[in-house]
């Protein structure tokens, strides 16, 4: 169950005013049909976050050891610091798609979340949690908390939610799973 909130609340807060939120209310404007977005915002997630938190956990299992833990302490530490880097909605392509909002949704989220920090954080959980599928419905459904949201009320939620805050917030959760994940390490709890 804590792999399933911790990964829940560590992508819902990370998400926030990042690239892939940033597609879903591009998307949103540009196709005004929130259902088949969100469905394709949904396959994307469980495939490429199964797909990392399988390889975190996988990785986790061959380099076992204090030195190993140590290293993903540092990469939560490491996220704490690049979720304080805001994305910007001019990274993303604004090219006209052949493809219905579904799968332009699927395809487009897919591809972009590749390398993102809510996928390198999926990785991580996996690597600390050793727990595929607790991990991956954790994170999917972090995604869908702030995505969902962002596909219905688009650029009004950008207005109101002050996104400084909400990085913050989601770095110092980052910053003090790292914390502890030294902590616990090194023999201090």
């Amino acid at each position: 169950m804590e792999a399933l909130l911790t990964s829940t609340a560590v992508v819902a807060l990370a998400e926030i005013g990042d690239k892939t939120q940033l597609l879903a209310i591009l998307l949103a404007t540009r196709f005004k049909q929130p259902l088949p977005i969100i469905a394709g915002i949904f396959f994307a997630t469980i495939a490429n976050h199964f797909l990392a938190a399988l390889l975190g956990s996988e990785v986790a299992s061959f380099l076992e050891g204090p030195w190993f833990r140590y290293a993903i302490a540092a990469s939560f530490v490491a996220m704490a610091v690049w979720t304080l880097v805001p994305d910007k909605i001019d990274d993303l392509e604004d090219k006209p798609s052949r493809f219905g909002a579904f799968a332009t949704a699927m395809i487009a989220f897919f591809l972009v979340e590749m390398g993102d920090k809510t996928q390198i954080a999926t990785v991580a959980l996996g690597a600390r949690f050793h727990e595929v599928i607790p991990v991956t419905i954790g994170t999917t459904l972090g995604m869908m908390i702030a995505n969902v949201p962002a596909v219905y009320l688009g650029h009004e939620l950008l207005a109101r939610v002050p996104l400084k805050i909400v990085r913050s917030i989601a770095a110092a959760l980052f910053l003090a799973i790292g914390l502890w994940l030294f902590a616990q390490t090194s023999g201090l709890i």
